[in-house]
């Protein structure tokens, strides 16, 4: 499976950006998907994590409230809707494909993540 993640952009802050992770080669319903962010100089970071089915989502304390992932098995894409942004958001975003060992209802550990993305850049920038 592949994962192209887009939809990153420049935005003042309070604004919004949709990114969007879509795969190739194979379909996205059998696989959590999570969200991830890399600013310069710091640890990658959990963003948001959405089970297979949709049912189960988590996010990151930073984000709660401001962001929100979803997805589309029919479209093999998952979106996250990021809304009042900070300029504390600006990272590199990626999203990522896998499946928990404690089951689908689960999201996945960083470890049990088996497919990356190419980032995107996200800037929140007055």
């Amino acid at each position: 499976v592949q994962l192209q993640a887009s939809g990153g952009g420049v935005v003042q802050p309070g604004g919004s950006l949709r990114l969007s992770c879509a795969a190739s080669g194979g379909t996205l319903d059998t696989y959590a998907i999570g969200w991830f962010r890399q600013a310069p100089g710091k640890e990658r970071e959990g963003v948001s994590c959405i089970t297979n089915n949709g049912r189960t989502t988590a996010y990151g304390d930073s984000v709660r409230g401001r962001f929100t992932i979803s997805r589309d098995n029919a479209k093999n894409t998952v979106y996250l809707q990021m809304n009042s942004l900070k300029p504390e958001d600006t990272a590199v975003y990626y999203c990522a494909a896998g499946v928990s060992g404690y089951g689908s209802s689960w999201c996945p550990a960083l470890h049990e993540y088996d497919y990356w993305g190419q980032g995107t850049q996200v800037t929140v920038s007055s």
